[in-house]
């Protein structure tokens, strides 16, 4: 069993400790992260289904996360949060099984997206499981004042994998078609595996008190809900750029997506340590804004520079935004049930992206690609006002506590 040691006040140590974690989700994101810029040119392309279909392929990973998000997080705490990241491996190995069998299926395009679409729901479940477990595994790991590092360097690694995916995909698309997705999703999650084997656990609570779920969605809501809005400009550069850039001519198609995890990653390094020294509402409000006004650069674009500029933005803004909201969400929590509360706050960012894809899908439908990212752009705004209702809360609590 790992023990904490003192070095843990040190951000420096904080990483260090997390790395194992970090690079067991870096490894098992990539296979998400080379999937998502290409996805939506083989579902048009290849299978022949407009931007609706686009959307509800990539929307189905996201209803299926969170269908099984409490599961994962119940999973995590009674099981060990290592079991829940090595069952969340085996789905992905086997979603990028059906990937295959829906290639040798592509003469027959209904059937060929259908089994993808079963596929891609696998693999949102698998996502549920690593990231969950994931989560929770780091905050097993260091002392609970830096559960904001946590969920940011955990994400992080998480952005960096689906970044460094974007060029990955599209190279090995453009060489080799979605067949190289399809055996690189199935093959890498067995490798990292035979790495986990090395791992420490920590120890599962089977018999502890539990929480019900109930009492936890009534103190997660608020922050799971701000999560959701501001997750929604994440779902429209993850679901819709590479298809924007296509159709505006914009050399490479991935740029937006990895310019997003670049500047993500960037600010999580130089800044990780905010939410954690001056409270997660008061920087989520501060940094939604710079999200916001990158996603409004999205619209306004004329060039692909701007475009990836705004999409920069974006992404530094989102960056502190739902580590910040997340500290919210954790505030009070016992350690016996962080994988719980952990499951149900992402669970909101699973809804923002099951609902938000088809929807933004049907309104490019309808209003053409370029007012996607102005209904985006609108829906993170809105965030700010969460943030101001959590620091409202606070204040009331601490004047009832004076």
């Amino acid at each position: 069993m790992p023990v904490k040691s003192s070095h843990d006040s040190s951000g420096a140590s904080v990483v260090a400790t997390l790395m194992p974690v970090m690079a067991a989700v870096l490894v098992g994101f990539i296979i998400i992260g080379v999937a998502l810029p290409v996805l939506p040119l083989h579902v048009k392309n290849d299978l022949g289904f407009g931007t609706f279909i686009v959307g509800l392929v990539a929307g189905a990973q996201f209803a299926a996360s969170l269908i099984s998000r409490v599961w994962s997080g119940r999973y995590s705490d009674r099981r060990g949060a290592k079991k829940g990241v090595v069952a969340g491996l085996i789905a992905a190995a086997v979603s990028g099984l059906l990937y295959l069998v829906s290639i040798w299926l592509v003469s027959i395009p209904l059937l060929s997206v259908s089994i993808l679409l079963t596929g891609r729901a696998i693999l949102g479940g698998a996502e549920s499981f690593i990231i969950t477990g994931a989560v929770a595994w780091g905050l097993a790991l260091v002392d609970k004042e830096h559960a904001g590092k946590v969920i940011a360097w955990v994400g992080t690694a998480m952005f960096a994998a689906m970044a460094l995916g974007g060029p990955v995909g599209t190279l090995l698309f453009n060489a080799y078609g979605f067949k190289a997705i399809a055996l690189l999703t199935l093959l890498l999650p067995l490798l990292v595996l035979v790495y986990l084997s090395r791992m420490p656990a920590v120890p599962a609570h089977p018999h502890a008190a539990r929480a019900s779920f109930a009492s936890v969605m009534q103190a997660v809501w608020l922050p799971g809900l701000g999560a959701a809005l501001a997750s929604t400009g994440y779902c429209t550069i993850l679901a819709f750029s590479s298809l924007y850039y296509s159709a505006m001519h914009w050399q490479p198609i991935w740029m937006a997506f990895t310019a997003f995890g670049v500047a993500l990653i960037i600010a999580r390094t130089v800044a990780g340590h905010l939410p954690d020294r001056f409270g997660g509402a008061r920087i989520a409000l501060i940094f939604v804004l710079v999200q916001a006004a990158g996603m409004f650069l999205i619209w306004l674009a004329s060039t692909s520079l701007v475009a990836s500029v705004g999409a920069a933005f974006a992404g530094f803004g989102y960056s502190l935004v739902y580590p910040g909201l997340g500290i919210e969400a954790i505030s009070g929590s016992s350690p016996q049930n962080r994988g719980m509360v952990m499951g149900i706050y992402t669970a909101f960012l699973d809804v923002a992206m099951a609902i938000g894809s088809p929807a933004l899908g049907w309104i490019g439908s309808h209003l053409g690609l370029n007012a996607i990212f102005l209904t985006g752009a609108l829906v993170v705004l809105s965030t700010a006002v969460v943030a101001c209702l959590l620091l409202k809360r606070a204040a009331s609590d601490n004047q009832k506590i004076a």
